[in-house]
């Protein structure tokens, strides 16, 4: 089996000088989306570039590399084949193309067309053509198998059945099959869509009920950590307001120190200037023996009187001042104390603010988490039109005289193979023995896509289409919607055919837009289905605008534009 892993690409049309990296094995189902020029179907381009040369679209290689960055355009994928590891790496500016098998590069033997032979011939064992009809099912450029000439359906079919070594020995096919058009053909296909649909629809059921208790888990586990978060909070405020209310009543003690620093300050004015009045007098008497005002002689005893006056006045207020120093530091270191308790006491009070607000905003979630759970057990409990349609499907199936098992099936296909196996040597055998097989696929699809056609293509590879409305339609007489209907159920058949042949048997399928314009509301749900219960051992990539099928898929790609460069959006 063919196993796409991984896919990165860089300068590469609008993505920038990062790799974009694509894991294909992460998940069954993925839905890529983004705007218009996002870099959604860049996938596409780069997917068949590194593998064929040759983007998708109808893009010329020079036009491949981003032209903001103009170089070092680089593409990668890795995938295995036969047990083997291969990476295949194809840039632009400067040219490359190397193939790596098992972590060693592959010896290149002539120019880098022979090594492409090697690639398609020996390693995927396919070519573009067949390529894009079973891995891709494209909305732009791409051809649909019904729109392709004649000479390029038979390639197809050739490929898919690793009949290609007989080109030189088959001819045109020319016999018609005969079509079996009866109503009891059509019964059985019919009973055959209701034995798989029901499945489908229980699964449905389950899983839709599955996800919902998983969600209902989270979102009670959620609630108790919101409860939990709730309850610190409350705690917290109750430690808090204890400190608001300790710091209250300090701050009422220290409210006074203000005035207190206010009054001493106008007392110590006062002493100063005391201070320097005994100063200046002081001064007077010990520098001067007569008055220099009257000339007169100052007598020694007064002066020593004055002088000794003085210097007692002054230790008494230097003492006085040197106390009021003291109780000013004091009360300084009063006032700073409750300049720091008043911040405190605001940051407190904020905290108390936020914990109440927080603790609000929790039981604000809680109550719509609450909501949640409740909205998500009515859906489940309410299913009631999917389980009526379920009981509906069962009441046909027991009327039923089906004998037709997927078992049966399984064993009969695997039959048929064996004996076209035995038949080697004319293609055109080979062919008729498959047309059969290709036809059943094709209506069974059908069917489960609730478009109730007969269709059958001959040993040309030509239609012929009944229908309850019409005895003989065409291809080309049907809308775009039905046309889309029968893409698929070719799409699926080429991929049903291509694992029983293990041929182009491979992991990947890529559809781009199948949703957006062609398949209705209820084509979509019927597709939905389809892909997650039917289509089996493979990684399903759908490219749509329509982001609310989101919740229906494993996983989703959001591509963006950045600064004018492509991305893959992390969430």
């Amino acid at each position: 089996m063919l196993i796409f892993k991984k896919l990165r690409y860089k300068n590469f049309l609008s993505s920038g000088d990062s790799f974009t990296e694509i894991n294909f094995l992460a998940n069954n189902t993925n839905l890529i989306i983004g705007t218009n020029g996002a870099g959604k179907s860049t996938i596409l381009d780069a997917l068949t570039f590194v593998l064929f040369n040759k983007p998708f679209r109808k893009i010329n290689k020079p036009q491949l590399v981003n032209s903001v960055t103009e170089k070092n355009c680089l593409v990668e994928i890795e995938f295995s084949n036969n047990n083997r590891e291969y990476m295949v790496r194809r840039g632009i500016k400067p040219n490359v193309f190397d193939i790596e098998v098992d972590g060693k590069l592959l010896d290149k033997r002539g120019d880098d067309r022979d090594n492409q032979v090697t690639l398609e011939d020996n390693i995927l064992k396919v070519n573009y053509k067949s390529f894009t009809q079973i891995v891709i099912l494209g909305s732009s450029t791409f051809v649909p198998f019904m729109q392709l000439p004649a000479a390029h359906r038979r390639d197809v079919i050739e490929d898919l059945l690793d009949i290609r070594v007989f080109s030189s020995m088959a001819g045109i096919l020319r016999d018609k099959m005969r079509v079996i058009r009866d109503d009891l053909k059509l019964l059985e296909l019919k009973k055959t869509s209701l034995k798989e649909k029901a499945e489908m629809q229980a699964r449905f059921i389950e899983d839709v009920t599955k996800r919902g208790q998983e969600h209902i888990e989270e979102k009670r586990t959620d609630i108790t950590s919101k409860l939990f978060s709730k309850q610190e909070l409350q705690q917290e405020n109750i430690t808090v307001l204890t400190e608001i209310e300790t710091l209250t009543a300090r701050l009422e003690e220290l409210n006074d120190a203000g005035d207190k620093l206010r009054k001493l300050g106008g007392l110590r004015g006062k002493i100063q200037q005391k201070i320097s009045t005994l100063t200046k007098n002081h001064k007077f008497f010990s520098d001067n023996t007569s008055c220099p005002t009257c000339t007169q002689d100052i007598d020694e005893d007064l002066k020593a009187q004055k002088i000794a006056e003085l210097t007692k006045d002054a230790k008494k207020l230097k003492k006085g001042f040197n106390e009021l120093e003291e109780t000013i530091a004091a009360e300084e270191a009063r006032e700073t104390e409750f300049t720091e308790a008043s911040k405190e006491l605001l940051a407190l009070n904020k905290k108390v603010s936020t914990n109440n607000i927080n603790s609000i905003n929790f039981e604000k979630s809680i109550t719509r988490l609450e909501s949640e759970i409740e909205s998500i057990n009515e859906s489940i409990n309410t299913q009631t039109e999917s389980k009526a349609e379920l009981k509906n499907m069962v009441s046909k199936l027991k009327d039923s005289t089906d004998g037709i098992s997927h078992l049966r099936e399984e064993m009969d296909n695997h039959q048929f193979v064996s004996e076209l196996l035995k038949d080697g040597g004319v293609k055109t055998n080979i062919i008729k023995k498959y047309i059969p097989l290709i036809n059943k696929h094709v209506n069974k699809y059908l069917q489960m896509m609730e478009f109730y056609i007969n269709f059958n293509l001959d040993e040309e590879f030509n239609e012929t289409v009944v229908s309850p409305i019409h005895e003989r339609f065409s291809y080309a007489s049907f809308s775009e919607g039905e046309k889309m209907r029968i893409d698929l159920a070719l799409l699926f058949t080429w991929r049903e055919v291509a694992r029983v042949r293990n041929s182009v048997n491979t992991n990947l399928l890529i559809m781009d837009e199948v949703f957006d314009s062609s398949l209705d509301g209820f084509g979509t749900e019927e597709f939905l289905k389809i892909i997650r219960y039917v289509v089996k051992d493979a990684n399903i990539f759908i490219i749509s605008h329509k982001t609310e099928l989101h919740e229906r898929f494993d996983s989703v790609l959001r591509f963006e534009k950045e600064r004018g460069f492509s991305k893959l959006a992390t969430k």
